[in-house]
């Protein structure tokens, strides 16, 4: 039986490279293809990495039921097609859904056996670095970004599993465990929420 996982983890924690990684690493194992309406960047090509779409278009969509989750980022719309997800669980293959903790709600509400993880970075010092070392942004832009950082880690509790990707190889064999060992007893995995929150718990003070 396949699975649909949920990798949430506020912008500059790492997701997008550690997933790259993991769907090199790891068999039978897909990414969910987002549509957004925001404009593509350079190196971005539509339909590999996003579905470049229109504000009326993805209102259609949203109309048609056509979407597991959708929330508005910075400014800009993303979904998840739910026929594509599900076309990839029944040909057995796991699928991954890089989303924001919102979209997370949404997809639990619909699938409620999505399983979830959330990854943290190992301060908040480390992610201002991440951000401003990317170049991609403004001072503005990142302020903002770790504004909303903020506001992401809030919702860590929410989510099955818990990352910490202070060493990018340790978090990335992390990932590739709790996808490994999915369909086994997971509440006292070294992973699980509960016993992560217990680990690393002056960490999670001082982020939150």
């Amino acid at each position: 039986m396949a699975n649909l996982f949920i990798i949430a983890a506020p912008s500059g924690c790492g997701k997008t490279s550690l997933v790259e990684a993991l769907i090199k690493k790891t068999k039978n194992l897909w990414v969910s293809v987002s549509y957004t309406t925001r404009p593509p960047r350079p190196d971005e090509v539509n339909g590999i990495n996003y579905y470049f779409i229109s504000n009326n278009e993805f209102d259609g969509m949203v109309n048609n039921g056509a979407f597991v989750e959708h929330a508005m980022v910075f400014d800009n719309h993303y979904g998840s097609s739910t026929k594509l997800i599900k076309d990839k669980l029944n040909e057995c293959v796991n699928v991954i859904l890089e989303i924001d903790w919102q979209g997370a709600r949404q997809v639990k509400e619909n699938m409620p056996n999505a399983i979830s993880i959330f990854i943290l970075p190992p301060s908040k010092e480390a992610l201002l670095g991440r951000l401003q070392q990317r170049a991609q942004d403004n001072d503005a832009i990142i302020n903002k970004r770790m504004s909303d950082a903020q506001n992401q880690m809030q919702h860590f509790n929410e989510f099955d599993y818990l990352v910490i990707n202070d060493d990018f190889n340790s978090a990335l064999n992390d990932l590739n465990l709790i996808i490994c060992r999915a369909d086994r007893d997971s509440e006292r995995f070294s992973l699980s929420l509960s016993e992560q929150s217990k680990k690393y718990r002056k960490l999670l003070k001082k982020l939150i």
